[in-house]
């Protein structure tokens, strides 16, 4: 029996998807969860076989979800899915080393297949990704940038984003400068839409 816990903050989604991988006969759900961090903490408790994690999910992502796992319960191999194959998340995966991703438009069959896949140790990629996995483009910003720029996403001005983040406010603006010339944007609401399509923040 391969156990698996499943990450995905919509709840009609997340309850479709533990029905569905309920009714195979050798995968049991053991835990839920609707956050990166609930994930972890649910994980280190009950220790599942695979964890089958959303990147986009609020209070800690997927793929950060996944790589603090990697790290404090090596054993529990991750899969992502996703709904979009950003090129920015796909290298975000294949440098978190997850086993597997997946988008969710994939059949249940398919999913259930690469959970077997991952537990028994192979790696998967969606079939659809494969093009994009050869042309990856690398991300140009600095892990503070990426959370600068995050939290402007988020509509934080600088001076909260100095708050939170412990920074002084002209460093923040100093970040926020060298994201718009690093990604060649016209403001910082650019800066905004480049990143977050190509999955870097």
């Amino acid at each position: 029996m391969i156990r698996v816990l499943l990450a995905e903050d919509q709840h009609v989604i997340r309850g479709a998807l533990a029905a569905l991988l309920n009714l195979e006969a050798d995968l049991e759900v053991v835990a839920e969860a609707s956050d990166g961090a609930e994930a972890v903490d649910r994980a280190l408790a009950l220790r599942p076989d695979v964890a089958v994690m959303d990147i986009d999910m609020p209070r800690k992502d997927g793929l950060a979800a996944a790589a603090e796992l990697r790290a404090r319960l090596p054993a529990c191999k991750a899969l992502m899915l996703t709904a979009h194959g950003k090129p920015g998340h796909l290298r975000r995966a294949l440098d978190a080393k997850v086993q597997g991703f997946l988008l969710k438009t994939a059949p249940p069959e398919e999913l259930a297949a690469a959970i077997r896949r991952v537990a028994s140790g192979e790696r998967v990629l969606d079939p659809s990704l494969a093009v994009t996995a050869w042309d990856l483009s690398d991300n140009p910003l600095t892990p503070r940038e990426r959370d600068v720029l995050a939290l402007a996403a988020g509509g934080a001005e600088p001076d909260e984003i100095a708050t939170r983040l412990h920074l002084s406010p002209g460093t923040v603006r100093n970040n926020l400068t060298a994201i718009i010339t690093k990604l060649n944007a016209r403001g910082r609401t650019d800066a905004v839409r480049i990143a977050a399509e190509s999955g870097w923040i």
